[in-house]
């Protein structure tokens, strides 16, 4: 199961041994389930679900009328994911998701798009040492150096081979961080807190889903 929610921040937990536990705290949904997907009319089994209101007059026609049909304001973000067969009995449309659809789990998965850096030199983005600090290098510490044999066609082309660790652009990409463990549902306010930093900015999207490898340590807590 995925659902979406607004990162707020990180702050800390003080546990009963005296532990301090940094954590992240998420305003998670409350989602509805806008769209039930089918085997039989689809092709496949899936949910989508819809997360923060918006003005119908900030949105579009097919919008507004595709969640009125789960009896939902207009949503700004959907999402879909898909689920087995025999589980599409336990959604149906305006289904109501919240915090609570986590309870029992030890960790979660988190998704979410990581903060932009703009264009970052080799040093950086991909952690190059550099070139040498003296005999004679001057205004070339930071540089990369040569590229040597990665050029497509060696002797004949300049164009570098797909894949070469160069300067580029750095962040906003879609980041996927497993197994953090769930310290606390606060479902009167919608927030989970989970420990450790979560991908992206204060107030991006984020999705969480039950965690998919955590079987061993699951195992290993009991």
């Amino acid at each position: 199961m995925l659902l979406l929610g607004t990162k707020i921040g990180m702050t800390r937990v003080l546990q009963e041994s005296g532990q301090r536990v940094p954590v992240t705290v998420i305003k998670l949904g409350p989602c509805v389930v806008t769209q039930v997907r089918t085997a039989e009319k689809d092709g496949y089994s899936a949910v989508q679900i819809g997360f923060g209101d918006m003005k119908a007059r900030n949105s579009t026609i097919p919008v507004i009328g595709h969640d009125a049909k789960a009896g939902a304001e207009p949503k700004r973000h959907h999402r879909e994911f898909k689920i087995k067969a025999d589980e599409a009995a336990n959604f149906e449309l305006g289904k109501e998701l919240t915090v609570k659809e986590l309870e029992g789990q030890l960790y979660v998965d988190v998704i979410g798009t990581s903060k932009g850096k703009g264009f970052a030199g080799v040093m950086k983005r991909w952690h190059f040492k550099g070139m040498f600090a003296s005999h004679g290098t001057e205004r070339k510490h930071r540089s990369p150096g040569s590229i040597a044999s990665r050029a497509t066609w060696r002797g004949q082309s300049g164009k570098p081979k797909k894949g070469v660790r160069m300067a580029g652009h750095m962040g906003m990409d879609s980041v996927t961080t497993r197994n953090h463990p769930l310290v606390k549902i606060d479902a009167a306010n919608n927030l989970l807190l989970i420990k450790g930093a979560l991908p992206g900015p204060n107030g991006s999207l984020l999705f969480v889903r039950k965690s998919v490898t955590a079987r061993v340590r699951e195992e290993e807590a009991k």
